[in-house]
């Protein structure tokens, strides 16, 4: 079975930004969306901020293995309720992945409980990514190296989490330096950062970008059943314990009752 796989994208600065619209004129989320569909194993769709709740239900992301969020201008616009339950998707074992700015949103913010701040210069400088984990899934088909002529400098410290792995740093032409491709695990969900992808560059036109966006997408997934309720903390009573056991002090629940939140 495809990977289901939902393109989410901001869409503002490609209908007010005249270089956004020339370089991507049916909107980045539809560029991202057409290179992920160049790999059979992966069935794509696209929602904007533009559509109600986001294009983000309960029931869509029910139906969604791996969610790509693309964000810069409008991180405030996105609605808590919609961010719940993104993050409820992913505890339960959906795969997401968030792309350049998106490490200011609201759901890798919540996700990573971290400021998620950094350095940036907008020059159009060249930026040269270099792999730092040869043999992970996410780097298959890249050369050692690869780089982009014009892109958005971000520098280091990046304000988040130590990851499970670095997948890729970044040298910039300025002389920065940047961690570019993080991978997490929260919950049961897979969860990775892609630094490159500001919208007045051709960024997510060049092959080995598209190739990290096609690699990324099937790591991320997560083909076992999801976790019904991620956030459910049973009060497991004395007769049900692994090994028998006998109340030896006063409590403040009775057997079963939920537990204070």
């Amino acid at each position: 079975m495809a990977i289901r796989t939902l393109v989410w994208g901001e869409n503002v600065h490609e209908n007010k930004n005249e270089i956004v619209r020339s370089i991507y004129p049916n909107g980045m989320h539809a560029c991202i969306a057409d290179a992920l569909a160049s790999d059979p194993n992966i069935s794509v769709s696209t929602t904007t901020l533009q559509e109600p709740d986001h294009g983000i239900t309960a029931e869509r992301l029910a139906n969604t293995d791996v969610l790509v969020w693309w964000g810069h201008v409008a991180h405030r616009e996105v609605k808590d309720e919609v961010v719940e339950l993104i993050c409820n998707a992913v505890w339960s074992g959906m795969g997401i992945i968030f792309l350049h700015s998106a490490h200011f949103s609201k759901p890798f913010k919540r996700l990573m409980g971290a400021p998620c701040n950094l350095t940036w210069r907008e020059a159009g400088e060249r930026e040269r990514l270099w792999v730092t984990s040869r043999n992970h899934p996410i780097t298959k088909g890249l050369p050692d190296y690869f780089e982009l002529e014009h892109e958005e400098m971000y520098g280091e410290p990046f304000g988040v989490p130590e990851p499970l792995e670095t997948v890729f740093v970044s040298w910039f032409q300025g002389g920065e330096v940047f961690r570019s491709g993080l991978t997490y695990k929260r919950g049961a969900g897979n969860v990775f950062y892609f630094r490159p992808g500001h919208e007045t560059y051709p960024t997510y036109h060049d092959k080995n970008v598209q190739t990290v966006l096609v690699n990324a997408v099937n790591w991320a997934h997560n083909p076992l059943a999801r976790i019904a309720d991620p956030n459910d903390a049973p009060n497991v009573p004395t007769p049900k314990a692994p090994e028998k056991i006998v109340e030896r002090g006063p409590s403040l629940h009775k057997p079963g009752e939920a537990g204070y939140r």
